[in-house]
């Protein structure tokens, strides 16, 4: 079976960055990703036009997003990714660490429940279907850290350390579900650490940080794994193009540098945002404690004059 790029012209020139962006879209990936940011689009233009706000950041987020997705699945960086690991790399950690936060701060579902008009009673609208689907079993599990946990660490070593990630190589559509099946281990995942969209996972911000750093040793390790291998490891990237000039073990090691350092990026990110959020709630805790000191000093003071009042009658 041929694994170097089902069918694609395997004479690429050397890789340079400039080259690598150049457009090669995927339509699968092209048409997901504009379909996204049309309804991402629709929901925004709905609030605002019945005069609800919706937070500029939120929209950027996702937007930036939408563009990491395209960047590595939508240039020649992708052609390039069948047939050097280190590219390929790059793309798995983007779309599996960079691009679900992003489109995760973006605060799709929210968005969603909010722009979605209410279904007529005693029926069920694409609104009561979404809620539905939240408050599933389904997805109760699919984001418990007891499944998101292992399911991050075994999308690593159940997939390169087998002969399944040369068989999904092996075909177009091969590829492409195993890319999604990237964006949606890392949605999973971050989705209950920093989420901003309601989920049946929201625990507090402590064990929250100990979710992600549960995970992500685990790549720093694969990567570690692969710099010190003697040989290459993956059949599909044993025998690069001539063309490209390079050597597959030096490719192997660049791949497990990439997938080493770029473990730090998200974490960083992620833990910022969760900081970020824990400040921000504990505000609106404050505020809440404040206004309800309020009430009760302004029941104390009602209770007082009232017994005031009463004595000046006992007096008269």
């Amino acid at each position: 079976m041929d694994h170097s790029g089902h069918g694609m012209n395997m004479d690429l020139p050397p890789f340079t960055l400039g080259r690598g962006l150049e457009l090669s879209a995927d339509p699968f990936f092209l048409i997901g990703c504009l379909v996204a940011l049309a309804l991402y689009g629709w929901g925004v233009a709905r609030l605002v036009r019945r005069g609800d706000k919706w937070p500029v950041g939120r929209t950027v987020s996702f937007v930036i997003g939408i563009l990491t997705v395209l960047l590595v699945m939508c240039t020649k960086l992708n052609d390039y990714g069948m047939v050097m690991f280190s590219v390929h790399m790059v793309q798995h950690m983007v779309i599996s660490m960079l691009s679900p936060i992003l489109l995760l701060l973006g605060a799709p579902i929210t968005l969603a429940l909010r722009a979605l008009p209410v279904a007529a009673r005693g029926h069920k609208g694409p609104r009561e279907w979404l809620l539905w689907l939240l408050q599933s079993r389904y997805v109760k599990i699919i984001t418990h850290p007891a499944f998101t946990i292992p399911l991050f660490i075994a999308s690593l070593y159940a997939l390169y350390f087998t002969p399944l990630f040369d068989t999904l190589m092996g075909s177009k559509a091969g590829h492409i579900g195993m890319m999604v099946h990237f964006l949606a281990v890392g949605l999973v995942f971050f989705w209950p650490i920093m989420g901003v969209d309601p989920g049946p996972h929201r625990p507090g911000h402590i064990f929250r940080m100990l979710e992600l750093f549960a995970g992500m040793p685990f790549h720093a390790f694969f990567g570690i794994a692969l710099m010190m291998a003697t040989q290459p490891m993956i059949g599909t990237y044993m025998h690069p193009p001539a063309s490209l000039g390079i050597d597959a073990l030096s490719d192997q090691e660049a791949a497990g540098g990439i997938a080493w350092a770029f473990s730090e990026i998200p974490s960083v990110v992620v833990l910022v945002a969760l900081l970020f959020q824990w400040r921000k709630s504990e505000d609106r805790e404050a505020r809440r404690k404040d206004r309800a000191a309020d009430r009760d000093g302004d029941k104390d003071l009602e209770a007082y004059n009232a017994y005031l009042a009463s004595l000046a009658a006992r007096g008269r």
